[in-house]
């Protein structure tokens, strides 16, 4: 059985495991053992997330799967570098679910879940930072109204990444 449902504070540990696990097993293979070890050392913080979901400015949902979570949403206020953000816009920070749950259209409940409560907030547009050798999630966004509107280094340890930065109006 499938549910959708809002994390709360007392899930940061799992929500960080999880987003640990994912990273690893989507991109994991892309960066020398060192750059990923030092990235995730610190990517993570259990603390910091429990603060974040406490705080009412972001939110997550976790996607579960007979009681396993196997995929989640992260969003907030856009952090992007980006002239054009506006305060109050939003970002849509993480979507990922586990490889063997994705290709059943989970991806996009969770994002439905992320974008509603994200045009609830307000603001002028939504955000989001995606790998720019990503053409399976640049094309679901593209179907979703993101245009890209910009590029920034992402860094994995000593590796630097190209994230494009896109952008839909809210609405």
């Amino acid at each position: 059985m499938m549910n959708i449902r809002r994390a709360t504070p007392d899930d940061a540990a799992l929500l960080c495991a999880l987003a640990e696990r994912t990273f690893v097993e989507t991109f994991g293979h892309l960066y020398p053992p060192q750059d990923l070890a030092d990235y995730l050392a610190t990517a993570y913080p259990v603390d910091g997330q429990r603060q974040q979901l406490a705080s009412g400015d972001y939110a997550a949902w976790l996607l579960e799967v007979d009681g396993q979570a196997v995929g989640f949403a992260f969003a907030g206020p856009c952090g992007l570098p980006h002239a054009d953000v506006q305060p109050g816009d939003g970002e849509l920070k993480r979507l990922y679910v586990l490889r063997e749950h994705q290709n059943g259209g989970r991806g996009g409940q969770l994002f439905a879940e992320a974008l509603q409560w994200l045009q609830a907030r307000g603001g002028q547009a939504l955000w989001i930072g995606v790998w720019s050798e990503n053409l399976g999630a640049q094309r679901f966004y593209g179907r979703q109204g993101f245009v890209p509107v910009g590029s920034y280094e992402f860094p994995v340890g000593q590796v630097r990444d190209k994230e494009f930065i896109l952008r839909r109006p809210l609405g």
